[in-house]
């Protein structure tokens, strides 16, 4: 789930290489949220509690509800693969929330499930949806056994 317009074609094609390379069980898919609008005027906690409501309305029910962000939790990849294995085995589907520009709601971060950092620096928006899909697709890799990652 990411807040934001359209990204770069090279953007949708690398988040769709890793997409069309996840096994059925655990398909990915990038579910753009509209971002609020703003005028120069517009506090920001205005815009974020507006893109909040949407990305809500967005996430299916009963969702674990990953946040990114560059102050969360890092993981490792295998950390990573441990965890999507337990989300797996429980049915449970995993809803990772890529913020605006301004990042996310401070109340959507604290209702998270976990608060996930993808880097202790600030990365583009459009660049997190390509990383955490590689990051996804190496820890399903992992968890199946496949040479694509390597320790």
């Amino acid at each position: 789930m990411a807040v934001g317009h359209k990204p770069p074609d090279w953007v949708a094609a690398g988040f769709g290489e890793y997409a069309k390379r996840m096994p059925r069980e655990a398909r990915i898919e990038l579910v753009e949220v509209k971002p609020a609008g703003r005028t120069g005027s517009t506090a920001t906690g205005t815009v974020l509690a507006a893109e909040k409501a949407r990305i809500l309305a967005a996430i299916p029910a009963g969702s674990v509800k990953i946040a990114l962000d560059e102050r969360g939790k890092g993981l490792t990849t295998a950390d990573l693969a441990r965890q999507l294995g337990v989300w797996m085995q429980q049915g449970r589907d995993a809803a990772f929330l890529i913020g605006s520009a301004d990042g996310l709601d401070p109340g959507l971060k604290d209702a998270a499930d976990l608060r996930l950092s993808l880097s202790a620096m600030t990365l583009p928006h459009a660049m997190v949806r390509v990383i955490l899909a590689e990051q996804l697709y190496r820890a399903i890799s992992l968890l199946r056994n496949h040479p694509y990652h390597r320790e």
